[in-house]
């Protein structure tokens, strides 16, 4: 079967809810960024104030928390 073959009489619904479109208001994208910036910045006090344990450790502290993360966004 070739694309010419079809059928042209078949009609093909497309779904435009708005509703579907979820975007992250200013207020949200603000927060996120201060939450990132908060722990970026935690993290780097921690590695002036305990040097390289304070590079590594909470990144070792980090693995199973993104570990958990990833089972939940694979799930649904």
């Amino acid at each position: 079967m070739s694309l010419t073959d079809t059928n042209p009489e078949i009609e093909v619904e497309v779904a435009t809810d708005a509703h579907d479109d979820e975007a992250i208001s200013a207020q949200g994208l603000k927060m996120i960024y201060a939450v990132l910036a908060a722990v970026v910045v935690a993290w780097g006090s921690a590695i002036y104030a305990f040097g390289v344990p304070g590079l590594y450790i909470p990144a070792l502290c980090a693995v199973p928390v993104i570990y958990l993360l990833l089972i939940i966004v694979a799930r649904g």
